[in-house]
């Protein structure tokens, strides 16, 4: 009666006029004495709402009754069996679903009256906190005006009952500051211990934070027991969501018409075209929709479509697919078509894109089970060596030559000067070592440019010893040298930190203490199983004491301990390779098969020379096999100019998926390239 009297509405926005200010309060009076309710001619449409058939039609629906959720009370409660629905694969519509459908459109059409605020008279907050969400009313004259309700994250759902309450009124307080600000107010809340919260000395940074927020508000806290403050009780349990302003968009293919044809052409596709257009049900999840088949809402295609190699190489291949893993390429196409066996068709082109082979690390276990080196049956057989470089020159010496008898462990650390030759390190060796122990009948050594040398190599094969080197890149197979390495570095980082250029004065004691410490590995110290007697004291137990033995009982003695030194040796190597097999895998190549290398840091220039090491590929090829070498390494054919030894250990290796039958050349070098010099003539020779 009073629309264009002395009121319009536009939209949302209604518009009161008077002559005068009297008559203003009296029009203002009879436009709102009946308060803020819901126009039941404009949700009537809510009544005739159809059941939603998809993910789609469900949000629909919360976005049309999520407009109106201020006037329903425990709208979160009620629609949770539909936005449950919203989820991924989740859409399983069932009797909860139809019982919350049902319910939110009755409430909907009945909807309460929202009181309007009066700011003559003073507000009241009730408020609460719930185990998962915290709430609170707005009420003046008992009449509701407002609800608030907001469901707790991880971090705060570990707090005390008392941080949880206390957050409550702060939330509410801030969500209502308009009303509050400025007039003094009522907070009503089921925490007795809040009553006193401003009287109270703040113990905690929590409660300092908090309370820091109310500073400015008028107001005062009254315990209300929790069974009759049901409303703010009831809102504090309702898992709210944040608000969703939503658009949708329908897809346009421009590929349509093709896909109608191939789609025509597939025998099992027009099977399932055909009988879900006489029955809807049979088969489940697929549609028939303006002439195109859709599965969950995703267009249909035909196993054999010409759109499913452009496809997967713009969601894999592209700067938008980023080279993803098969899952997340997968998600990516899933989201807008389906063919039958995607899955598959996704994870082998994922599977054999090069660029993923060449840059992406290999998620699974290092290959290769561990191969222990057989135990000597003597000292001073068989020996490992390698050297400690990077030191601070002191008195004229800059490395370490490292020996290590592979039996007794008994080491010798011998300080050298640069530069130093395979010449020297020969002459260094036959007066330190050889002099001493005799000559070993085989070596195990590292890819030292000096161990590899010609002349290293002839000089001890006229000698009869040999040679073992460790596989490119794996020096896990000198791993003893490298244990003794550590263990003098360490030694000698404990005493000369301060002064660096003094390690050589402490080389002798290091040696000596290595080969007098107690070992693990042998239950003996290495100078006692060289010796067949426990290592000098420093100071004797008792003055003048002497000792006589028999010279049978000590070779006797001796033979025994180096029995149970080899038993204890190859326990060792039995529990070693035990623990060690357990991260590793059983991976083995045939030859012939085409494998991907990874190479070092700091050894990949030696394949192909790169501006940044950062962004480099991680393995280069692919290469063939061209034969085994032992259990655990392979030789494979490198490209002319490689300056890098060309048999690697297994978990260096990754095979090549795809076509690869004829070799590839090098990667292209990123600054000057390699030259290849071959010799004319061999003009004399010494």
């Amino acid at each position: 009666p009073l629309l264009r009297k002395n009121v319009l509405v536009f939209f949302d926005d209604i518009l009161v006029y008077s002559k005068d200010w009297e008559t203003h309060l009296v029009h203002l009076g009879e436009v709102l004495e009946e308060g803020v309710a819901v126009d039941p001619g404009k949700v009537i449409s809510v009544l005739h709402w159809p059941q939603p058939k998809n993910v789609k039609g469900v949000r629909g629906f919360l976005g049309l009754t999520g407009y109106y959720r201020k006037f329903i009370r425990d709208y979160g409660k009620l629609a949770r069996p539909l936005t449950d629905l919203t989820k991924k694969d989740g859409f399983k519509w069932g009797e909860k679903a139809q019982q919350a459908f049902d319910e939110l459109k009755r409430k909907l059409t009945s909807a309460p009256v929202l009181a309007l605020p009066d700011f003559t008279k003073s507000f009241v907050i009730e408020c609460d906190a719930s185990g998962g969400g915290i709430g609170a009313i707005l009420m003046q004259d008992k009449k509701p005006i407002a609800y608030f309700s907001k469901a707790l994250g991880v971090r705060n759902l570990t707090k005390s009952a008392y941080e949880k309450e206390l957050m409550a009124v702060v939330l509410a307080v801030q969500h209502w500051r308009p009303y509050l600000l400025g007039r003094k107010f009522l907070v009503s809340t089921d925490q007795k211990s809040l009553k006193q919260l401003l009287q109270q000395r703040i113990v905690t940074a929590e409660q300092q934070n908090w309370t820091a927020k109310l500073l400015g508000y008028d107001f005062e806290i009254v315990y209300k027991q929790g069974k009759l403050n049901k409303g703010a009780d009831a809102l504090s349990r309702i898992h709210e969501g944040g608000e969703i302003n939503a658009m949708s968009s329908q897809l346009i293919w421009l590929q349509e018409e093709q896909v109608k044809a191939e789609n025509k052409e597939d025998e099992k596709l027009q099977k399932i075209m055909t009988e879900v257009q006489q029955d809807s049900e049979a088969w489940p999840g697929y549609e028939y929709k303006n002439g195109v088949l859709l599965y969950e809402g995703r267009l249909v295609l035909s196993q054999k479509s010409l759109l499913i190699p452009t496809m997967l190489e713009e969601f894999h291949s592209t700067p938008n697919g980023g080279h993803s893993g098969f899952y997340k390429t997968y998600r990516r196409i899933a989201a807008n078509v389906y063919w039958i066996g995607m899955k598959g068709t996704i994870q082998e082109f994922v599977r054999k894109c090069d660029i993923c082979q060449r840059q992406k690390y290999m998620a699974t276990s290092p290959g290769g089970l561990l191969q222990p080196l057989p135990v000597p049956n003597q000292i001073w057989e068989d020996i490992s060596m390698d050297f400690i470089t990077g030191l601070p020159k002191s008195k004229g010496f800059e490395a370490i030559f490292v020996v290590v008898d592979r039996l007794s462990k008994y080491s010798h650390f011998i300080p050298l000067k640069h530069p130093y030759t395979a010449k020297s390190i020969a002459e260094v060796f036959c007066k330190e070592i050889v002099k001493l122990h005799g000559i070993p009948l085989s070596i195990v050594s590292d890819r030292d440019p000096i161990f590899s040398s010609s002349f290293w190599k002839e000089l001890f094969k006229l000698q009869g010893t040999k040679l073992k080197m460790s596989t490119a890149y794996h020096p896990e197979s000198d791993g003893q040298t490298e244990v003794v390495n550590r263990c003098l570095e360490t030694y000698l980082r404990c005493f000369i930190a301060d002064q660096p250029r003094t390690w050589v004065s402490w080389v002798h004691w290091a040696e000596y203490w290595f080969n007098t410490t107690f070992h693990s590995t042998t239950e003996k110290t290495p100078f006692e199983i060289v010796y067949g007697r426990p290592p000098p004291l420093l100071s004797r137990w008792v003055q003048g004491e002497t000792r006589v033995e028999a010279v049978q009982r000590d070779l006797l003695d001796r033979d025994e301990a180096l029995r149970q030194l080899k038993s204890q040796l190859l326990r060792a190597q039995e529990k070693m390779k035990s623990q060690a097999d357990k991260r590793r895998t059983d991976r083995s190549f045939i030859c012939g098969e085409w494998v991907f290398v990874k190479l070092r840091a700091h050894r990949q220039q030696s394949v192909v020379t790169r501006i940044n090491a950062k962004l480099a590929a991680r393995y280069y090829g692919p290469y063939p096999i061209v034969e085994k070498i032992g259990a655990v390494a392979y030789k494979l054919k490198l490209p002319e100019g490689s300056r890098v030894h060309p048999v690697f250990h297994v978990s260096l290796l990754k095979k090549a998926v795809g076509k690869y039958h004829e070799e590839e050349e090098l990667p292209e070098l990123l600054e000057e390239p390699i030259d290849v010099f071959e010799p004319e003539a061999v003009l004399a020779t010494r």
